[in-house]
């Protein structure tokens, strides 16, 4: 059988690290608010000239490199963003030409913050079927570009960034077993309206979300997913390594952690420097993991997430 085994993993910040302290500065909050609340401590945002494109391109070069696989190997590309370079094209198919890759696949995937987790899941089914043999699976964000600087209920919550797998076709145990969900029913908790009519902008073109909906809603249901792929993989909660959550709010994933008898030492948090990066967070956790040796070969893994939508999912790994 063939299964979908991450090769390499790779990510990208933007230079620019924006601290609570620093925020401060700029709306009514304080570290003290910040950190309480969220877990949150800084973020990074972009530079005026960048776009979702550049980081995702970075962050695909760094998983590639790390893969030790070239570009021209890559026969898919899926990209998990909400907010694209432009309109149209995808901006998978941007990354593709700054690849320097031509012909294959390029497409986004749009699940916010549940994004990497549906992109991930739709590159492992073309792996299994054979339409893939390598695939590039991003997810990136710049968020700071669909927020109210004067709402402090959400500016201080997001970050700019890039996550990036390789997976390849193998005969080595690779994605195990996933679930992915969504209920259109709680769009009104977290969404952002705008859109294009004519020229213009209608709508809000800024992040709307019920805090404390999302909240309540993200507990119950990551609890719930998180269990249901344990128990249709026949794996039991001890067996589990790594949990590597959308990293929105450490309450949020010490709930989940709680809830899945698993210690915080087996958590891999980075919503304290990041903050919540939507569609980057997962792989930006993934390769912090990887690249400071906690996430080990062989180990097994237990990614989920949930955004806007609302959709969620979880996917099980042996790394």
């Amino acid at each position: 059988m063939t299964h979908a085994k991450i090769l390499g993993t790779g990510s990208y910040l933007p230079a620019n690290r924006v601290s609570n302290t620093d925020l401060a500065q700029r709306v009514d909050t304080s570290d003290e608010w910040i950190t309480t609340r969220t877990g949150i401590k800084a973020r990074h945002i972009v530079a005026e000239h960048e776009k979702t494109s550049d980081l995702a391109t970075e962050a695909a070069r760094r998983a590639l490199a790390a893969a030790q696989v070239s570009p021209d190997e890559i026969d898919l590309i899926v990209l998990a963003t909400t907010t694209p370079d432009m309109q149209f094209p995808a901006t998978a198919t941007i990354v593709q030409q700054k690849l320097g890759i031509a012909g294959c696949p390029a497409f986004d995937v749009q699940a916010v913050c549940a994004g990497f987790m549906y992109a991930l899941v739709t590159a492992d089914a073309y792996i299994k079927s054979g339409m893939a043999k390598k695939a590039l699976v991003i997810g990136a964000d710049v968020f700071s570009r669909i927020l109210d600087w004067e709402d402090r209920a959400t500016c201080v919550l997001f970050g700019d960034g890039a996550g990036a797998v390789v997976l390849g076709a193998s005969e080595e145990r690779g994605i195990i077993h996933s679930r992915l969900h969504a209920d259109g029913n709680y769009l009104n908790l977290l969404n952002c309206p705008a859109q294009m009519s004519d020229g213009n902008i209608m709508g809000s073109p800024f992040v709307k979300m019920d805090g404390q909906g999302v909240f309540k809603f993200a507990v119950k249901q990551l609890s719930a997913v998180a269990d249901e792929v344990l128990q249709e993989s026949n794996y039991t909660k001890e067996q589990v390594d790594w949990l590597i959550p959308h990293q929105a709010n450490r309450r949020i994933i010490e709930a989940t952690a709680k809830h899945l008898g698993l210690s915080m030492d087996k958590v891999i948090l980075t919503v304290d420097e990041h903050a919540n990066t939507s569609a980057a967070s997962i792989p930006l956790a993934l390769d912090a993991g990887v690249r400071d040796g906690r996430v080990q070969r062989g180990q097994t893994l237990l990614l989920e997430g949930i955004g806007g939508g609302f959709a969620w999912g979880a996917v099980l790994i042996e790394y």
